[in-house]
């Protein structure tokens, strides 16, 4: 866990930078800042729609009596990937868009939704042993 911590903190950030300075270099200071202003005000605008519809999608399933947990995982990466858009750099910003797009994002879902099972039987299986 301290691995990938370490990595998220300081090896992006590092890698991020590089990417901006390169960019810089090859296009110019000044279009390099519209990019990034530009990708945050457009992730922030369809962070905002694709939010907006995830919170009526989740409204709709409680008003039906179901659990909205489809929902949930789609309302959890919309907050994922407006969060990383709020980084400047390219590579966050790929992530953060593919997050926020249904298309991709139903990729990330089901890689999620994957993990959460296998978590949820791993513990399951160990709770059952603890119990008997």
């Amino acid at each position: 866990m301290f691995a990938r911590l370490l990595i998220l903190f300081t090896v992006v950030p590092l890698i991020e930078l590089a990417l901006l300075i390169k960019l810089g270099n090859v296009i110019g200071l000044w279009p390099t800042i519209f990019i990034v202003i530009a990708t945050g005000v457009l992730g922030a605008a369809l962070a905002r729609s694709q939010g907006t519809q995830v919170i009526s999608a989740i409204r709709a399933e409680v008003a039906e009596g179901r659990p909205p947990t489809e929902s949930l995982i789609n309302g959890l990466l919309v907050l994922v990937g407006g969060v990383v858009l709020l980084t400047p750099g390219l590579l966050t910003d790929l992530l953060g868009f593919s997050l926020l797009i249904p298309f991709t994002r139903n990729w990330f879902k089901k890689k999620l939704q994957g993990r959460l099972r296998k978590y949820a039987q791993r513990n399951s299986a160990s709770a059952t042993i603890i119990i008997r």
